[in-house]
């Protein structure tokens, strides 16, 4: 886990991506590299996950990838198989974080109230996703829900684009955001990686200038 939050750390942006054909995640890898973002994840939302994880963690070992949108223990199976180093959850459902817990799988789960973080907090839990960040009230919900709960941080994701990036960066608790807008499925299925690597490198810039 401390690797993974490491990471996250260093990156501070983890474009969240979903694939309809699993060929393209090579080519969606090679765009993210070359932006200076080797790290994705690849969500549950179509059929073709598990083989996109699964080629990108073998043609691409040096990109990190996670797996999104996870629901079952089935499909923290099925990531883990694939090669995920991360598993990501929209909501957090015990069985689904114990399972990873018990089996040393870095997992973040969706948080957006308090009960939830002292769930996380009951597991020792250090990173929490906040999710849906912009629906859920933004960075002052989130400023507020953190202010009781000193150790643990934030991964927020939902309704962020560089517009407000750096609003939430700027904030101390957040070690990373989840950003949809970098490789959005339209631009995977239109073969426009040349645009997905000027998204990420306008990411890269701004996290720089924090």
């Amino acid at each position: 886990m401390d690797s993974i939050i490491k990471k996250l750390e260093n990156f501070r942006v983890v474009p969240v991506v979903t694939i309809d054909d699993a060929k393209d995640a090579f080519s969606l890898g090679k765009a993210l590299v070359k932006g200076g973002l080797p790290i994705m994840e690849i969500t549950f939302r179509t059929a073709a996950a598990a083989e996109a994880i699964a080629r990108l963690s073998y043609e691409l070992p040096d990109i990190c990838v996670g797996a999104g949108t996870v629901l079952t223990i089935d499909q923290v199976n099925q990531s883990i198989d694939a090669g995920a180093r991360f598993i990501v959850a929209p909501g957090f459902n015990p069985r689904v974080v114990d399972y990873c817990i018990d089996r040393n799988v870095p997992i973040f789960p969706g948080v957006n109230s308090p009960t939830q973080v002292e769930m996380g907090l009951e597991r020792n839990l250090e990173v929490l996703k906040f999710f849906p960040a912009e629906a859920s009230g933004g960075l002052k919900m989130l400023k507020a829900m953190a202010a009781p709960y000193g150790d643990v941080r934030f991964m927020p994701t939902g309704g962020i684009n560089i517009d407000n990036l750096k609003d939430y960066l700027v904030f101390d608790r957040i070690v990373a955001c989840g950003g949809t807008w970098l490789a959005t499925t339209a631009l995977i299925n239109d073969n426009r990686f040349d645009e997905i690597t000027r998204l990420v490198q306008e990411v890269v810039k701004t996290t720089q200038q924090i």
